[in-house]
């Protein structure tokens, strides 16, 4: 009976490895490290884009009402260079994340079951094409 036992537990290393495999496909993706990695990186980017969202905010040029044309109220009207510098590193940054989450989720989805990650196709268009306006229009 002991040597039964014995002979299971020394499975090979090719055993051993199919094993891993099997218990790695078998185990829930929300207890998993890499997929749990691959949420974090997609929360960063959303993260990333909100910042860039505030950031947009503050660096476009100031609306300036009639109101504010009457009593001689002045406004801004031109780009601040400071928050355009940090809205293009986070869309970078955000694209960046984006990106990395993408290639980790699409060489790790194995089951039929498992989303296909349409947030971050968004994600990623948003910011491109953010970066794409700002470059050609603002920076100079």
């Amino acid at each position: 009976m002991q040597q039964n036992s014995e002979k299971n537990l020394d499975l090979g290393p090719t055993r051993q490895s199919t094993m891993t495999n099997i218990e790695r496909r078998l185990k829930k993706r929300a207890q998993d490290p890499f997929f749990r990695i691959v949420v974090i990186l997609n929360l960063s980017a959303w993260l990333s884009l909100f910042i860039a969202l505030v950031l947009f905010h503050f660096a476009r040029p100031e609306f300036i009402s009639g109101v504010q044309k009457y009593w001689g109220i002045e406004g801004r009207i031109y780009w601040s260079k400071e928050h355009v510098s940090s809205l293009l590193t986070m869309l970078q940054i955000c694209l960046g994340l984006g990106l990395a989450s993408t290639l980790m989720r699409s060489r790790r989805n194995r089951r039929k079951t498992d989303n296909f990650g349409v947030n971050l196709f968004i994600l990623l268009a948003i910011s491109f094409l953010s970066l794409v306006t700002l470059y050609t229009s603002i920076v100079e």
